[in-house]
């Protein structure tokens, strides 16, 4: 799979669970690619969402909420995510 790809079913997959007025979703593997933990094939993603819904959660449950919504994606091709909520 590639990035574009992986993107595309992040924003689907959160769309159809979560009420979301914005998503902001960015590539940021090649931060860490001189790291020797780094796996061909894994991205490290950074999700910025506006989300009445998930302000409405503590920050536990909104995370563990998208974490659950993104549970294949996170097993087999993101390495690292970063869930901002503005």
């Amino acid at each position: 799979m590639n990035i574009n790809e992986l993107i595309a079913i992040v924003k689907n997959k959160l769309n159809a669970k979560i009420i979301i007025q914005d998503i902001i979703i960015e590539d940021k593997s090649f931060l860490h690619k001189s790291h020797k933990g780094h796996q061909e094939g894994k991205f490290h993603l950074k999700l910025t969402i506006k989300s009445l819904e998930l302000s409405k959660l503590n920050r536990i449950q909104s995370t563990k909420k998208v974490y659950d919504i993104l549970d294949v994606e996170l097993k087999e091709y993101i390495h690292s995510i970063q869930i901002l909520l503005v």
